[in-house]
Formats: structure tokens, sequence, C-alpha cells
């Protein structure tokens, strides 16, 4: 809490429950000042004293986005609330400290366009205007721009699956260098399990039974997401192999992550990386991405711009390939949008085309069809 003097009058500044309270406590008088604050954060305390529109309208943007933060952190999980923060950065930058009521929709589409220059695509900027959104909302101002700010059109495509030369080319590639090496294994586990990266750098040695052969998924994106996987030969030797390299540690605990964080030792030759030694690993705390090392691989091996995320559609897609039904991709893959189920349902059918096509090989004879077997003139008739 805070008192500041604007010109001869005291204003107030705190923040009660997560709501932040800003206004004029109309004295000239330090102490008087001090005692009616202490009388608006008692309200406050007791939920007597409310923001009002137009004190909203008026607040700074930067200060409106710390409210929206604020009061968003019971309602998101901790990694949605990182992701609010930071498609925030940008609409901070732009608006800086402009009040909300002067976000017309002329700004708005001039952010859009300034926003478009720098590649940004459209779901990018479709969700950093979902925020601002939602915060013109709380303080009544969205209606006066919704007619005008329409969302982009975003691609229709669900995911990029690769032919099977594309994919031994990426595996082949990724074990080339020792610093791709978490990349690699978590992409042979994808591939073999259809887990999100998320649920990779979730998963703890207590959610891995190598006797049994699955994998607990106890932490995803939703709760469908949560969901027990059986483990194919390859997943088992990519989950020993990180297993190995944990135990090279030290002893290894069932709360231990199976994806734990480390750093990395280089060797260099000039610029040259020759050499790559692993280091601070800390098994209590997941590897926090491997995204880096993601993109260069995939640039290396000639797939510039395959998504991580995408290796779970290559996992589904195969699966829809091999014939499996809705209820069984969903229960290996967990929650399946329905459009990308009906995309799956289209590869099951080109499948079962391809299948039935082979049919036919070697029974085109000469003949064979029924164009003819009708005719009135072929039709004899006995006598009576």
């Amino acid at each position: 809490m805070s008192l500041k003097k604007r010109g001869k009058t005291w204003h107030c500044h705190f923040v009660v429950n997560g709501q932040r309270f800003r206004q004029s406590l109309e004295t000239t008088d330090w102490r008087e000042a001090q005692a009616k604050e202490k009388e608006l954060i008692a309200a406050a305390s007791e939920g007597k004293l409310h923001q009002t529109s137009a004190t909203l309208t008026r607040q700074p943007f930067g200060l409106a986005a710390d409210d929206y933060v604020t009061a968003r952190k019971l309602e998101l999980a901790p990694a949605s609330q990182a992701k609010e923060k930071q498609l925030l950065v940008q609409l901070r930058a732009y608006f800086k400290q402009e009040p909300l009521k002067a976000i017309t929709a002329k700004r708005i589409i001039e952010y859009r366009a300034w926003r478009a220059e720098q590649k940004v695509g459209p779901a990018t900027l479709n969700a950093e205007l979902g925020i601002l959104r939602r915060i013109l909302k709380r303080a009544k101002l969205w209606s006066r721009v919704a007619d005008d700010i329409r969302p982009l059109k975003e691609p229709s495509t669900i995911g990029r699956a690769l032919t099977e030369d594309d994919k031994q080319r990426l595996l082949k590639t990724a074990v080339m260098r020792p610093e791709w090496e978490t990349a690699f294994l978590a992409a042979i586990l994808c591939l073999n399990t259809t887990t999100r990266g998320c649920e990779l750098k979730g998963l703890q040695w207590s959610d891995v039974d190598l006797f049994e052969r699955t994998v607990t998924v106890r932490k995803s994106k939703t709760a469908a997401g949560v969901r027990a996987i059986p483990l194919t030969d390859v997943a088992c030797s990519a989950l020993a192999r990180l297993r190995t390299r944990a135990e090279s540690f030290g002893r290894v605990d069932p709360a231990h992550y199976v994806f734990a964080a480390y750093g990395t030792r280089m060797t260099f030759n000039d610029t040259k990386i020759v050499g790559s030694k692993m280091v601070a690993f800390n098994p209590t705390k997941h590897v926090n991405s491997w995204r880096s090392a993601w993109r260069t691989l995939t640039n290396k091996a000639a797939l510039p711009g395959f998504r991580f995320h995408d290796l779970r559609h290559c996992a589904i897609t195969s699966l829809a390939q091999s014939g499996a039904s809705d209820s069984t991709i969903m229960a290996i893959a967990g929650h399946v949008s329905r459009r990308m189920l009906e995309r799956y349902s289209h590869v099951r059918m080109e499948a079962k085309r391809k299948a039935v096509e082979s049919l036919s090989e070697g029974t085109g004879l000469v003949g064979y069809d029924t164009n003819r077997d009708t005719k009135t003139s072929d039709i004899v008739t006995k006598p009576m």
C-alpha cells in the first residue's frame, strides 16, 4: 500500500485479495489521509469497497494487465499462467501506460498490423487479442469495439505427419550429436506412446513400470489425458537408457523425474562443438525445454519448422492406419479433438481403400462383369 500526493491532494494505492484499488482521499492533510486509507483497506477486506467501471477505464494498460494476471491466478494452472504472461509481453510493449478508454478499434487494428509485420501467425495474434478482450471486458469497454474486431482465420492444419523416410532420417540425424540425446529419447517415446512434450516432462520414475511394460501419465493438459499406456520394445529401450543415465549420477528415487534437469558443458574447436558432457544433474526438477536442440536437429535433418508436437500426430496417424478404432486411439492418446478424429477416420478409410484395391490385382479377366448377363436376347422361353 502507498500514499501519493498529486498536486495538493493525497491519493492511495493498495491491493486486497488480488484486487487493486487506486483513488483520491480528498484531503490535503497527511494524517487524515493515513486514517482514510486504513478505513478503505478495512472496507475492501470486508468486501464493502468495489472498483467502478469508470475507475477501471482510467487504468493504464500496464496496471490493468497486472490486475488481470493477479485475478487469473486462481483460475489457471501454472503453465497456463506462464503462457498468458508471455502473450502479454508484446501488448505491454505496444500499449505501455495508455489508459484503457483510449484503446479504440483503430488502435487494436494498428497493433495487429504491427505484429503482422513481425511475421506473427494468426493463431498467436488471436491469442494475444483474446487477452486484450478479457482485460477490456473487465472495464466494460469491449462492446465499443467488438463489431469492428473479428478473429483472424487460422490455418486448418492439425499437424504434420512424416513419411517413413522422413521419420528415419530425423531419428538417424538425432543420434549424431550427444547434445541431442534428450530430444532424441523424447522423440522415441512420443512416437511410441503418443505422449505430449508436457506429459513427458512431468513423468516420474514412479510412473514407469518396465516389468509390466506400462507408463502412466498422471499430469496432462486435460483430465482425459490421465491414462496408462502399454510400452513397446523401443519405448522400453529408451526408458532403460534414461534410467542408466540417471543412475550414473547417483541413486534414483520414485519421485525423481525421468527427464531430469541438467546443465551441459561443451568442448569447442574454434566455434565448432566437438564434445558435450552432462553436468549439474538435478532429478528433483524436470528439464525445462529441449526446444533449441529440437530446432537445430530438425534443420539438420532437412525438416525445418517440424514441431515436436507433430510427432504425436505422426503416432496417432500410425494408430489410425493400423485400423484402431476411435475409442482405442483415445484410450492411448487421451483427449483427441473431434476435428482430429475426423482426420484420422479419413486416414483409416484411405488405408482400407488401398487394402481393398489390392483384391482386384490379378482379377482383370476378360468378361469379368455383369453388364450383359440379363440381355433379353439371351433369355430362352420354353414352349408351353
